[in-house]
Parts: C-alpha cells; sequence; structure tokens
C-alpha cells in the first residue's frame, strides 16, 4: 500500500522524475464532448479563460504534471457535488468519460 507524501504544484514538480504520482483533475480544464473548456476560479465562481496565453499556460500545467511519473499514475477526476454549484458535476463527468475512453482504467 502506498501513502501521500507529499502534495506538490505544477511548479514544484517540474523536472522532476517520480516512480509514482497521483494527478487531481479540476474544473479549470473541461473536457466538453469536442473540445476543451478553460475555467479559473474567482470569489465564489468558474469564469472562462478567453486568453490564448493564459489557455496554454493552463494546458501547460497539466502537461508537467501528467508527465512526471515512471512507473505508474492515477488521476483523480471527483465526481463533483450537485449541492455545490461550484463543483457540479458536469464540470467533470465528460472529463473523465473522455480519459476514460482514451484507455485510462477507472479504479472501482
Amino acid at each position: 500500500m502506498g501513502y501521500l507524501e507529499d502534495a506538490a504544484t505544477e511548479f514544484q514538480v517540474q523536472g522532476l522524475e517520480l516512480d509514482w504520482a497521483c494527478v487531481s483533475w479540476d474544473g479549470d480544464l473541461r473536457f466538453t464532448g469536442s473540445e476543451w473548456s478553460f475555467h479559473d476560479f474567482r470569489g465564489d465562481r468558474w469564469c472562462n479563460i478567453t486568453n490564448p496565453d493564459n489557455r496554454r499556460y493552463l494546458l501547460n500545467a497539466y502537461r508537467v504534471l501528467l508527465t512526471r511519473a515512471r512507473q505508474g499514475m492515477v488521476i483523480f477526476v471527483s465526481p463533483g457535488d450537485s449541492s455545490d454549484p461550484t463543483r457540479s458535476p458536469e464540470f467533470y463527468d465528460s472529463t473523465f468519460h473522455f480519459l476514460t475512453g482514451l484507455g485510462i482504467p477507472a479504479l472501482p
């Protein structure tokens, strides 16, 4: 059994090679069924990111996080919470289905 030893941002893991990694995928980058949707959490709500540079920055943050593991990785996509409008399941479901559609197995 493994344990979460340390949590880190994309800045802290830049250049590292880890044996195992767990990436938590949030509602900031969402697959909408045909394309990616980019968001930033401000105050008490999600806002669309329209600036192309900020979109590339967000994609790069996920790229860094998803390329650190040598042996294996778990990608955690929240099920959301229908009672919390900032964590609606619709923010996460299509991304989860996209990732599992790529062949990434879902854990029970």
